[in-house]
């Protein structure tokens, strides 16, 4: 072999040897990689099992068995409940604890199209699904070894019962994409580690317990859909970078927190945005014209926050919106006791606190695609309006309780879809259209209008097919929404009924002016067929006829029937028919109308009988004894007719009696004994009769009863001992009964009074000696006294020089009598000389207080009945019979938490009036002394909400309205158990109808005064607004209004800056007076002081009425103790 072929064979044997090598690397290399990649993800695989279980292991409670085959000994993770592991990497990228995993309320399906459906928004309200009261969930903590998990995108917690802080570990979770924790118990702040977070889209807090602020990083999150915080604790500003990156921004849900400060107009720019829920916050100034931009907004609810100004007319671009929600009465939608979700039951009284201007713009009307409006009381004025062509879709339209005027329209035809019309408490005109298919409508309210001409007969055509939203069961946000209100307008008849789940059909017509003949049911022979509950309200109008054959053939197709025609002009007798075909009567009233003859015995069929009310006609004959057997029957009212025989024994047997009125018949025998042994029995009234014997002795010993007269009958014998219930008024006009006497000693008879829980009467008499002679001692104290009379006198000269009425002490003004005239009788004589001689001649020494419009003196007008007696300056009122009529005006307006006017004496010489006394001082008082005594937290919200609701009734329930315009603490008066009383209303000026009025002298203190009022002398209730605000600052804090501590900050700083100023430092805690902050909860204090600066803002529109303020006040009530 040549020599070179042997080389080049050497070296191939070489290379080949090389390249072997190489490749014995090359695989050894990608062993050890592999190697590696599998102990890494071995790795994880442990790393993520053991993050699960010490999940598990911090849950105390898994009634359902969630995490029962988490078992440690399994290879992996992956087949256990709730978990979901990616297929190529075997990580977890998913934990599914919800207990609404599988319902229609969960966030599940968000995964495959976040915000896809509105319901996954909002939890389910049915009781079937378990959501009313349930417990079968998930307790614990969140463990901090949630971090471990570093591939998971969804985690789903809602519906639990997890508490304490949200971990900052879960800030962590680099991939996170959906973030559901929604309707557990977490509290604490929002962590701020979330914002490492960058990836994710929906982030769901709702139903917890947060407080503090909205991170401000929200607004970073470039790929986020849903913002869920509703039902929290979370306060301050809706921050504006919310707005500022939000391209891909879906849904925001903030209802239910403390939120104050604008909508930030900056939202406009979330051109994505389909539904924005903001209710149930302090949020105010004007709705952002801005929000017309958003083309895509399907809901938006505006409703329960401090909203004001004008309408915008830009909402009309939206024209995708469905659901336009901007105020409502029915408080928050949801509560929170013990965890448990649940609709909120009515509350009397209860209002929204937007307070709008101006009209609504008809580009709202024009919404093409809108299906629920509901904007009642917001102060709307102007005509209704009249172009409705544009909303086929309209299915609930709720205009209730504004100012509109004009006719309902006849395009309201036009909405073929309209099932809940509401324009009740408006001040409409004209007929009702025929076109309008009233039998189609589930609920029609037009009560409370000036609508004349007969009611049109229905025309019977086909009615739309009802929406499945009905029930409690929502099926989308519209469905919420629909279901939420509709149930709101059943509960009004849950006294008279407790519907199933069947329809209920409600037609109010009353309180107008319609004339003709009672029309025939307006419901649809379609509706029939669900058996609904039917109320048919035509009381208050101008009926006329004869009903003795009205047709009551529907009755049999009804689960129930409401029936009132009362305060009409119906004559002849009561229909036989009605007892006949309406078995299933709950509720019928004819009262007030010119019936006649006796209650028909077939009658006796209206065996589901709830409430009757017969009263106010020209019935006769006996009372029918079978009344007694009808056992659902709770309200009776026969008052006023010509009924005569005796009280059947057998409605003393009825125990589900609540109401009897009797009163103003011709009744004779006694007054059944068992009457007192109804313990449901609230109101009996017996009274103008002809009853005799005995007052039953039972009556001593019920508690029941908080109304009981039994006047002016034949009655004998003595009166049952009961200072609570029997009054001696209630059993005047029986001239065979024994006198009635109190004990002037008990505290029941103190409190005689309707209006104050004090009443008019000391707790103490006086002990009077007969002796006429006097010692030295006194001669001497007598001496004394005049020197000081006299030093006295000139002062009181000097004073009114200065036009200052105080204290002063002045002789009888003569012998002449003159009257007392007296607005509330407090059983006791009260007359020109017994006043004057009890306050010993308006004697310094009974003068408890001084002010603007006179000096208050103590009273005593016979041994334990005291009263108080603010004495006028004479000249300083113009017109002494003006005067005396605008003070009969005030003796007519009586609250429970204003000082009773009991009497008045007005001439040309003289000017006081009488007072219930109230002996436990006034709230400056209070204030200064209260460092020397310990205060409760809930003592101070029970004073603040007295006077709240002292002067809501005084702006909005007094007709005419009454503007105090000199609130301060030395004009609210406390009785001994801290109930306060708001005194010297009406005094500076009654208003009319008018919002404002001018005037050219500001009444009011310094301090207190708003500063429109100030410098226009242009007085609102807004002024009372100011100072209401001031005087809360003051009862929470330990400073005046015009504090000398304020004198370091400059000339003009009060009480009001200084509050601003710690709350915008975040330093609230420094404003409270000492203990109060480490005492009281801090969610409640924070949003008091919140609300005290709402009331003193410079702006009036930003200032809310104080019906809003006390309905603000009374959500915050702390628990009872």
């Amino acid at each position: 072999m040549p020599k070179t072929l042997q080389n080049y064979n050497r070296h191939r044997r070489i290379g080949n040897s090389l390249n072997f090598d190489k490749s014995l690397n090359s695989l050894v290399g990608i062993v050890i990689i592999c190697s590696l990649v599998v102990l890494a993800e071995a790795d994880g695989y442990d790393e993520d099992k053991d993050a699960l279980l010490k999940l598990k292991s911090a849950i105390t409670e898994d009634p359902l068995g969630f995490t029962s085959n988490w078992n440690p000994k399994d290879r992996d993770s992956c087949s256990w409940y709730g978990v979901t592991c990616d297929s190529q990497s075997g990580r977890v990228t998913a934990l599914n604890l919800s207990s609404n995993s599988n319902g229609s309320c969960s966030l599940l399906s968000l995964q495959a199209a976040t915000g896809g459906n509105f319901s996954l928004l909002f939890p389910c309200l049915h009781e079937s699904d378990g959501y009313k009261n349930y417990s079968s969930k998930l307790r614990g903590k969140l463990s901090l070894a949630i971090g471990g998990l570093t591939q998971l995108r969804v985690l789903l917690l809602g519906f639990n019962g997890f508490s304490g802080e949200l971990p900052l570990e879960i800030g962590k979770l680099y991939l996170l994409e959906i973030l559901d924790l929604g309707f557990n118990a977490f509290y604490g702040n929002i962590p701020l580690a979330l914002q490492n977070c960058t990836s994710l889209r929906v982030i769901n807090l709702s139903g917890n317990r947060f407080n503090g602020t909205i991170p401000v990083f929200f607004g970073q999150f470039p790929d986020l859909q849903v913002v869920s915080l509703s039902y929290n604790m979370l306060s301050g500003s809706i921050p504006e970078e919310l707005g500022e990156n939000c391209g891909s921004l879906e849904h925001i849900h903030m209802a239910g927190n403390f939120f104050s400060g604008s909508i930030p107009t900056n939202l406009g720019n979330c051109s994505e945005l389909r539904s924005l829920i903001l209710s149930s916050n302090m949020l105010q100034d004007d709705i952002p014209p801005s929000l017309g931009k958003l083309m895509n907004l399907q809901a938006l609810d505006l409703s329960r926050n401090f909203l004001s100004g004008v309408l915008p007319p830009e909402l009309g671009n939206c024209r995708q919106l469905e659901v336009l929600v901007l105020k409502h009465n029915h408080g928050t939608l949801y509560s929170r006791d013990n965890g448990s979700l649940q609709i909120q039951p009515a509350v009397e009284g209860e209002e929204d606190f937007n307070f709008f201007d101006g009209g609504l713009p008809d580009s709202i009307t024009r919404l093409p695609n809108l299906r629920l409006f509901w904007a009642p009381n917001m102060n709307l004025v102007g005509v209704f309006p009249q172009n409705w062509e544009s909303c086929p879709k309209l299915e609930m339209l709720n205009l209730a309780q504004n100012f509109f005027t004009g006719q309902i329209p006849a395009s309201l035809r036009n909405c073929r879809s309209l099932y809940f019309l509401d324009v009740s408490s408006n001040n409409l005109t004209g007929p009702l259209p025929e076109e309008i298919s009233i039998s189609c409508m589930v609920v029609f309210n037009v009560s409370q209008n000036f609508l004349s001409e007969n009611i049109p007969r229905i025309s019977h055509h086909e009615c739309p097919k009802m929406p499945g939203a009905l029930s409690l069961l929502h099926v989308d946000l519209l469905g919420f929404y629909a279901s939420f209100f509709y149930n709101k307008a059943i509960m009004s008849i849950a006294p008279l009924s407790s519907p199933s789940d069947g329809l209920v059909v409600l037609h109010d017509l009353s309180s107008n002016r319609f004339t003709g003949p009672v029309p025939p049911f307006l419901i649809s022979s379609e509706k029939l067929s669900g058996r609904p509950l039917y109320g048919f309200w035509l009381g208050e109008n101008n009926l006329k006829g004869n009903i003795s054959i009205y047709s009551f053939d529907l009755c049999p197709s009804l689960d129930g029937l409401i029936f009132d025609i009362g305060n009409n002009k119906i004559i002849g007798e009561l229909p036989l028919d009605m007892g006949n075909h309406c078995g299933c009567m709950k509720f019928l009233s004819v009262a007030g109308n010119q019936f006649v003859g006796s209650i028909p015995q077939t009658f006796s069929k209206l065996e589901s009988l709830v409430s009757l009310n017969l009263s106010r006609n020209r019935l006769q004959g006996s009372i029918p004894s079978y009344f007694g057997r009808m056992e659902d029957l709770k309200y009776i009212s026969l008052f006023s007719n010509n009924f005569t025989g005796a009280i059947p024994q057998e409605l003393a047997q009825r125990k589900s009696l609540q109401v009897l009125e009797l009163s103003s018949n011709s009744l004779s025998g006694k007054i059944p004994p068992d009457l007192t042994k109804l313990e449901h029995l609230n109101i009996l009234r017996l009274d103008h009769n002809n009853l005799t014997g005995q007052i039953p002795s039972g009556f001593s010993t019920t508690t029941s009863l908080s109304v009981f007269d039994v006047s002016f009958n034949n009655l004998s014998g003595s009166v049952p001992l009961n200072p609570t219930l029997i009054k001696c008024e209630n059993v005047q006009g029986n001239p065979n009964l024994q006198p009635c006497h109190t004990d002037p000693s008990s505290s029941e008879w103190e409190r005689h009074s309707n209006f104050s829980q004090q009443g008019a009467y000391s707790p103490t008499g006086s002990i009077h000696r007969n002796s006429n002679v006097f010692n030295p001692i006194e001669i001497a104290s007598i001496i004394s006294a005049s020197v000081i009379f006299s030093v006295l006198i000139a002062l009181v000269l000097l004073l009114v020089c200065m036009r200052k009425f105080a204290c002063n002490s002045v002789a009888d003004p003569g012998s002449v009598r003159k009257e007392v005239v007296i607005c509330n009788n407090i059983g006791v004589q009260l007359t020109y000389e017994n006043v004057v001689r009890a306050t010993a001649g308006f004697n310094v020494q009974n003068c408890i207080g001084s002010g603007g419009f006179g000096a208050t003196y103590k009273a005593e007008i016979i041994p334990g009945v005291v009263v108080a007696v603010k004495r006028l300056s004479v000249g300083r009122f113009q017109g002494v019979q003006q005067f005396a009529a605008e003070i009969r005006t005030l003796g007519r307006v009586q609250h429970p938490n204003l000082v009773t006017l009991i009497g008045y004496h007005v001439s040309e010489a003289e000017m006081f009036l009488i007072y219930n006394y109230l002996p436990g001082g006034n709230l400056e008082k209070f204030i200064q002394d209260r460092p020397r005594r310990t205060v409760e937290w809930s003592m101070l919200h029970k004073i603040a909400l007295d006077v709240a609701r002292a002067l809501a009734y005084l702006h909005d329930e007094c007709v005419p309205r009454v503007l105090h315009r000199d609130i301060k603490p030395s004009n609210i008066l406390l009785d001994n158990n801290l109930n306060a009383y708001l005194s010297d209303f009406g005094l500076a000026r009654l208003l009319g109808t008018s919002e404002t009025h001018a005037t050219t002298d500001v009444a009011g203190t310094f301090g207190y005064v708003a500063p429109e009022y100030a410098m226009t002398c242009r007085v609102s209730d807004k002024a009372d607004v100011y100072s209401y605000g001031v005087v809360l600052l003051e009862l929470i804090s330990d400073k005046k209004a015009l504090d000398p501590s304020f004198s370091s900050f400059g000339n003009g700083f009060n009480i009001v800056a200084w509050a601003s100023m710690l709350l915008q430092q975040r330093r609230p805690s420094e404003f409270f007076t000492a203990g109060l902050w480490d005492s009281g909860p801090h969610v409640d204090l924070i949003e008091i002081l919140n609300l005290a600066i709402m009331c003193t803002g410079e702006s009036l529109s930003s200032r809310p009425s104080m019906r809003q303020v006390a309905q603000r006040l009374k959500q915050i009530q702390p628990p009872a103790s």
